[in-house]
């Protein structure tokens, strides 16, 4: 379809309302630092109302630039309100820039019409939001989409079938896969679960609301968590039962009927759609923002990446300016013609370790990759093993689970973490290199091929790679998770995704392979007995040994010496 200007042929002329965006946002945005300058005032139309496709009434916003002139759009839908922090965020600093912004409440929240269902409306909806659209005078024909997490969920619902107005997309720390987002291998990610059903349940509510049930899910967590059997326990902690939740734990396997067209990645496999993916090393859905990128990019489809320091949280916190320079360069260049701001390279990537960035043509850069293999004592070496023996054993009891800690969090305990107690643990593995003689750099997927072999032929592993510095601090770089079956102590081969990285171990720094049965409440508890973790009352104690014949695999930008 071609852009029209607005107010000529195609409809009377738009008459801007004389509303200011709302007080807290105007006051949010005063606060924030390093962002671009101004470009316009910004005017607010609230309380618009879209027919959803079965006809539900969208409560929607509208921010645009105070001046003559057409302006392209951008559209945000939310399952979060349309308060503060989405309405600085997005409505008023990009209504500043020059963009008009229809800031919508998806169905059942934030006064919507109809019923909230988890993923199953958001492809029609935001269709029938494009069609309504069509007839607004103010909209020039050019669309764009931009938000974070579940904002980010509905831009890739919206690309399966991409009106023709649709001309760039910036997914920021975003969701595409609900099942990845709430399992890994089958085993439910429990505190995931908790957050993510606190926030889709209050926060569209409002700020207090909200803050009421986030006080509430950190009190009750451990009850929430611990409870035999687990499932519904989460409802004093949610303040009720969500029908939602109980879905999703119930439901572990991907194959399951449940999990049918809950995953629009597939529109990334044909998109045409200039699209900007923005993640963070700690963030829940990293491993997401580069499965998506791994498709655009085989699709020929423009694209570029930004990860950073960043949590879930701290993305659209400490990283903004970042986030919102690097979204809106993209946006400009693809809406306005004007390149002007983007970076010369593909992809940027912050390296942990250094605290420094790099440009990169692609993702994963090229690079070999080196195997470190557990040996006696606790050593981590390049040699490669003689045989299949036991290395060391330890014993996971699900009645004291060993905890998790840091990492790839929706809490604000998320992010790098000292695991130097979490390590002293009896349940806890760790085998450790040699001080470095020269800096090593990792960079791209990181993986552990182990082979393990338990006396209750039931167990989960939970391994991470970790920087030791000289003091002897161990901080978690990147882990993974995955679920086993032995049979009568005859070792198991698992590989475990521990999703990418791009860290640098200084000289004098040592890697640390960790490995323990388990990080909860991140994952539930594995009952050792077979039995549901939802159901099981009865737990029993797991031997897990590890063998020799398993490697720790890192992509390297340089060998160690």
């Amino acid at each position: 379809m071609p852009s029209r200007t607005p107010g000529t042929a195609d409809g009377p002329a738009w008459v801007p309302p004389a509303g200011r965006p709302p007080l807290s946002s105007r006051w949010t945005r005063a606060t924030w630092r390093g962002l671009p300058a101004r470009r316009y005032e910004a005017g607010w139309e609230p309380g618009l109302v879209v027919p959803a496709a079965d006809g539900s009434p969208l409560v929607t916003d509208h921010y645009f630039p105070r001046a003559e002139g057409a302006f392209p759009t951008l559209l945000v839908r939310s399952p979060y309100g349309r308060g503060v922090p989405w309405s600085p965020m997005y409505g008023l600093l990009f209504a500043e820039q020059g963009f008009h912004v229809v800031l919508q409440s998806c169905r059942g929240t934030g006064g919507s019409g109809g019923v909230f269902d988890l993923w199953r409306n958001e492809a029609a909806d935001g269709q029938a939001t494009v069609s309504w659209l069509r007839g607004r005078p103010w909209f020039d024909g050019t669309l764009g989409t931009v938000g974070p997490s579940y904002l980010g969920y509905v831009q890739w619902a919206l690309a399966l079938d991409p009106p023709p107005e649709l001309k760039a997309m910036v997914v920021q720390v975003g969701l595409h896969d609900p099942y990845a987002l709430f399992h890994a291998d089958g085993v439910l990610r429990l505190e995931n679960v908790l957050a993510v059903g606190a926030g889709m349940t209050y926060q569209h509510q409002g700020a207090a609301p909200f803050l009421k049930a986030m006080l509430r899910l950190q009190r009750r967590l451990r009850a929430a968590t611990t409870a035999r059997p687990l499932r519904g326990a989460y409802a004093s902690a949610l303040g009720g039962q969500v029908p939602w939740v109980d879905d999703v734990m119930a439901h572990p396997d991907p194959g399951d009927a449940y999990w049918s067209g809950a995953s629009p990645a597939e529109s990334a496999k044909g998109l045409r759609v200039p699209t900007a993916l923005i993640t963070g090393w700690h963030d829940v859905l990293v491993d997401q923002a580069f499965e998506q990128y791994g498709r655009l990019r085989r699709a020929g489809c423009r694209t570029a990446l930004l990860a950073g320091p960043w949590t879930h949280a701290s993305a659209l916190r400490q990283g903004w300016p970042q986030v919102f320079a690097e979204s809106l360069a993209w946006l400009r260049a693809h809406l306005c013609a004007d390149p002007s701001g983007l970076r010369p390279t593909a992809v940027r990537v912050h390296v942990g370790g250094t605290d420094t960035w790099r440009d990169l043509d692609a993702w994963p850069p090229a690079s070999g990759t080196t195997a470190w293999h557990p040996s006696p004592g606790g050593h981590l070496t390049r040699r490669s093993p003689v045989d299949s023996a036991p290395v060391a054993t330890f014993r996971y009891d699900p009645a004291d689970p060993t905890p998790s800690l840091g990492g790839p969090l929706l809490s604000r305990t998320a992010g790098p973490r000292d695991n130097s107690a979490l390590e002293a643990r009896d349940d806890v593995l760790t085998f450790t290199g040699p001080p470095l003689t020269e800096p090593v750099d990792v960079m791209g997927p990181v993986s552990a091929r182990l082979s393990i072999s338990t006396d209750t032929g039931h167990a989960d592993v939970f391994t991470r790679l970790c920087d030791v510095d000289p003091r002897g601090r161990s901080v978690n770089v990147c882990d993974g998770l995955a679920r086993l079956r032995t049979t009568e102590g005859t070792p198991s081969q698992v590989t475990v995704p521990m999703s990418s990285t791009a860290h640098r171990f200084a000289t004098g720094h040592r890697m640390r392979w960790q490995i323990s049965g388990g990080a909860h409440p991140r994952y539930a508890r594995n009952p050792g007995t077979g039995q549901s973790p939802l159901d099981a009352t009865v737990f029993a104690p797991v031997r897990i040994t590890l063998h020799a014949d398993s490697a720790l695999t890192l992509p390297h930008g340089s060998e160690p010496v």
